[in-house]
């Protein structure tokens, strides 16, 4: 039994409280590590703040910034008179981030830029893992912004600048057209794309995660426009010009045609044009040979009109003059294996009459007379066989055999237009000699470049002499009167070729061409028409080529005012007081 002790003692026992003591140590330590790491953070914090935020800031930047390119205006190309010719015009290329792009909203991106669906959905999935593809370029500004508010995440736009050339297909040969990128790809876009594309500038963005530009900082480089180009061309001119060509094309179902007028005074290009033409508006249908520039590219045989300057050999070496007589019976004659004929028996006729009647005899003896070095002088002297200086790309030389190359039946004929090819301008500047008191000026298309000195390559009374004879080509029995312009005294000299086929010349297929300048009182103007392989029963030059001449020219005589010659043939009216 237990004693009353005994019960206290137990009671004391459990109600006993336990006392813990931690060691000093170890609270030490505890405290230590806590504080070593908030020191460890604030140096860190400290570090990064103080030390190493420039670097960091710049990285953040990095992430964040972007340079982005500002597009540079290309520079227009005008006409002598300011027209425009080529300009550019804002537009917007819309182009998507495809990681960022929701596939789902394909179809209606795609309806609303009226596109194929099925084909942005074949390109979203082949480009999944890259950051860029565009969508559709060079959109007006208005469709663009209106696709742009559905906010397609991943869609963004750009300005660009896309070429318009207002004159279409009248100037598409020498203007040329630039590609998708605004680089120059034909004509003069091409020749001139450096001094025509500029410079492009930068500018810094701040871009969110998804590529949108929420601020715009600065702009690091200005965009630097491009040089303007300004032409030697009359628009005035080139319109009426291709508007004939074209219907003489046309008409006579040819393969191709050429015209080329020079004005014989300085060289300037007042109009160049070719038929067929494309529309560099519009690159749907694009036809390589419609492309070609053919009248400084494609080369042919100027036949007849070259003896006008067989004559005018003659005529500067003092042996003959306009009325020496030349026996052309019986109208035909041998050299070696050929027998070279005129149209009929002309018999015992002048220099003048050559040129009237075109004369293959007549020249061909003219020719041999000579020799082939004082042919070949006066030829290679007038430029021909030689490229132009206009710098354009893909230009013909021309072909001009040297005297060593000439028997006497090569001697032959190249005195009446065959063994030798030309271009059209090449043709159109060696004529510049008969308009401009024997002297060659060099055909000219960029308005401002250094005008070379003309060329002397027979005396001033030879080119008098022989404008007054190709004047007689026009008038009543010449072969070329359809290139008569009213109110005014035109000279010229047609040529027809035979073109050459597989098996040599061809029968019935040719080339025609008609060459000559106006007024012949005071020459102003040089004009050359090719048509290339006419159908149907016309098919001479005088038949073909002189008519176009003839309506062009008249048509420049009065845009540019001119004034009429008087001659006989004009009288005034009297008007009674």
């Amino acid at each position: 039994m237990a004693t009353p002790r005994t019960k206290k003692a137990a009671t004391a026992a459990k109600t006993e409280t336990i006392e813990y003591r931690i060691p000093v140590w170890r609270f030490a330590l505890v405290l230590s590590v806590f504080v070593s790491l908030l020191l460890l953070v604030a140096g860190r914090m400290g570090y990064l703040h103080l030390v190493q935020q420039p670097f960091l800031a710049a990285q953040g930047e990095q992430r964040m910034v972007r340079e982005e390119s500002i597009a540079a205006v290309r520079g227009d190309i005008q006409d002598r008179h300011g027209e425009a010719l080529a300009v550019s015009s804002p537009v917007m290329s819309l182009w998507l981030n495809p990681k960022l792009f929701d596939a789902d909203n394909a179809l209606k991106l795609a309806s609303s830029l009226g596109i194929s669906s099925k084909r942005l959905i074949r390109r979203l999935k082949k480009n999944r893992n890259q950051g860029f593809m565009y969508v559709k370029r060079h959109l007006p500004p208005e469709l663009a912004e209106k696709v742009l508010a559905h906010k397609f995440p991943g869609l963004f736009a750009e300005t660009e600048y896309r070429r318009f050339y207002p004159a279409s297909a009248v100037t598409a040969h020498v203007v040329g057209m630039t590609n998708i990128d605004g680089k120059g790809q034909e004509g003069l876009e091409l020749a001139y794309d450096d001094w025509l594309q500029g410079a492009p500038g930068q500018q810094r963005v701040v871009k969110d995660l998804l590529g949108n530009v929420i601020k715009q900082l600065n702009v690091s480089a200005i965009a630097k426009p491009g040089n303007d180009l300004k032409l030697t061309l009359d628009l005035r001119l080139q319109y009426l010009a291709y508007r004939e060509l074209k219907a003489a094309v046309q008409v006579h179902k040819a393969n191709w045609g050429s015209a080329v007028l020079l004005d014989a005074k300085n060289g300037d290009i007042l109009a160049l044009v070719n038929r067929p033409s494309y529309n560099p508006n519009n690159r749907a249908k694009l036809n390589a040979k419609a492309m070609r520039n053919r009248a400084l590219t494609d080369m042919v045989e100027p036949g007849s009109t070259m003896k006008a300057f067989t004559v005018a050999a003659a005529l500067t070496n003092k042996k003959y003059n306009a009325s020496s007589i030349i026996n052309t019976s019986p109208g035909y004659i041998r050299v070696k294996r050929k027998t070279i004929r005129d149209h009929k028996n002309y018999g015992a006729i002048s220099l003048t009459k050559v040129i009237t009647k075109s004369s293959n005899v007549g020249v061909t003896k003219l020719a041999h007379e000579m020799g082939a070095d004082k042919l070949w002088s006066m030829l290679h002297s007038a430029k021909l066989g030689q490229a132009t200086a206009l710098g354009f790309p893909g230009e013909a030389v021309g072909k001009l055999p040297y005297p060593q190359q000439l028997d006497k039946l090569g001697l032959a004929t190249l005195s009446f237009g065959y063994g030798l090819a030309v271009t059209p301008l090449q043709l159109a500047q060696a004529y510049t000699a008969f308009a401009n008191k024997g002297c060659v000026q060099e055909a000219r298309l960029i308005m401002g470049n250094v005008q070379v000195p003309c060329e002397q390559i027979m005396p001033a009374s030879v080119a008098k002499d022989m404008s007054e004879m190709l004047e007689t080509v026009t008038q009543k029995g010449g072969t070329g009167t359809r290139a008569k312009v009213e109110g005014y005294r035109v000279g010229g000299k047609t040529g027809t070729s035979h073109k050459v086929g597989k098996e040599g010349y061809q029968d019935s297929e040719y080339t025609t061409v008609f060459a000559g300048i106006a007024p012949i009182s005071d020459p102003r103007f040089v004009l050359v028409v090719v048509i290339d392989q006419p159908q149907g029963q016309e098919y001479y030059g005088g038949e073909v080529a002189a008519p176009v001449f003839g309506r062009i020219m008249e048509e420049a005589l009065r845009t540019l005012q001119i004034a009429p010659d008087q001659s006989q043939d004009f009288h005034v009216a009297e008007v009674s007081p």
